[in-house]
């Protein structure tokens, strides 16, 4: 096995099975997570998160079932600004839309953590997990519950006065948080598994640099959920009628640093810039492996990152084209996980193997 923490699990023949029970438990925690972020990503497009208007942890989980319990829910809900700035005179059929809707995303949060706690404490206890590994994953799972307090906090953000949806920045945290789990759970999947062969430093550094590139893409995909930006400038390839807006749109509002997350046209532009920038760093990291470690498992990752960022930067444009229905943002959004995904496993890879350039 590849790591410390399990040489010193005891010396059994059914190592190499107890393992695979890991890595399998690994891969459906990422699927969870994957869903997870899907369903989050419906619960924003449907204007749902504002619903529950409390953070419960444990009571939290039990859903209104009487008339009586719904009046409640849905008076709570009438006091806050959404409600009374954008959907007065909702009927109660459709706020338990929108209820059920965020309902389902903390409950589907609570489960996954105890899909992650329990078996980490039985694999614990088999001795199959220990020392660094054990604490390498208590600490994903530890993440996990940090995410739960993140949300109430985003959520709290959009109960204030004069607000309608959550604040930008918040919602870009919380999304970035839950993707910082999905990958590390896809690292130690990968790292669980083996390593391939030697990459040159360059190829290494290269998918160091992809997985970076898209954590930036994505926080910045973030801030344009949170502003809506998407419904604005739906035009490609020009922007506002041209390759970008004039700096008086762009740095519109002062102090200057706040256009940056609050500006919806400076915001979907360094979202563009950032997707061909990527898309850029995506042909350097293949012409750069193709040279220098031709035929590998690591140039056929290359090429496939590459080909996935092109796909990913179409979907961009036909949900921009589309204004953002909300299947297409559901796309775009989990297309980016999976990108993440693949490029995680792509650099734990590379990681430790570098070769003299």
């Amino acid at each position: 096995m590849t790591t410390a923490a399990f040489h010193a699990a005891p010396q059994t023949g059914s190592r190499t099975h107890a393992m695979d029970q890991v890595r399998l438990w690994l891969a459906i925690m990422a699927a969870l997570v994957f869903i997870m972020v899907l369903v989050g990503g419906a619960t924003r497009l449907t204007d749902s998160g504002l619903s529950i208007t409390e953070w419960r942890p444990f009571m939290g989980a039990i859903p209104p079932f009487s008339d009586a319990a719904w009046a409640i829910e849905f008076e709570k809900y009438r006091q806050i600004p959404q409600y009374q700035l954008m959907n007065k005179g909702m009927s109660l059929a459709e706020f338990k839309f929108i209820y059920w809707w965020e309902w389902g995303h903390r409950q589907f949060g609570r489960f996954i953590g105890f899909a992650w706690f329990v078996p980490l404490v039985w694999f614990a206890a088999k001795g199959v997990v220990r020392g660094k590994l054990f604490w390498q994953l208590a600490f994903i799972g530890a993440l996990g519950g940090l995410q739960g307090a993140i949300g109430w906090i985003m959520v709290h953000s959009g109960l204030q006065e004069g607000m309608v949806s959550v604040a930008p920045i918040k919602l870009t945290l919380h999304l970035t948080l839950a993707c910082i789990i999905f990958t590390s759970i896809i690292w130690m999947w990968s790292k669980l598994g083996g390593r391939g062969g030697a990459v040159p430093a360059r190829v290494s550094l290269g998918a160091r640099l992809m997985l970076a590139g898209l954590f930036a893409q994505i926080a910045l995909g973030g801030l344009v959920a949170g502003l809506d930006a998407g419904l604005s400038f739906n035009t490609w390839p020009l922007m506002d009628g041209g390759i970008a807006p004039s700096l008086a749109t762009l740095f519109a509002q002062t102090p200057w640093l706040q256009n940056f997350a609050a500006n919806v046209a400076l915001v979907q532009f360094n979202h563009r810039t950032g997707a061909y920038l990527l898309l850029a760093l995506a042909l350097w990291h293949v012409l750069s492996t193709r040279r220098m470690a031709p035929g590998t498992d690591a140039a056929f990752r290359a090429h496939l990152l590459a080909g996935l960022v092109l796909c990913q930067a179409a979907l961009g444009v036909v949900t921009l084209l589309l204004q953002v229905p909300l299947w297409a943002g559901l796309a775009h959004q989990g297309f980016a996980v999976i990108l993440l995904g693949v490029a995680a496993r792509h650099a734990e890879q590379a990681k430790g193997q570098a070769a003299s350039a």
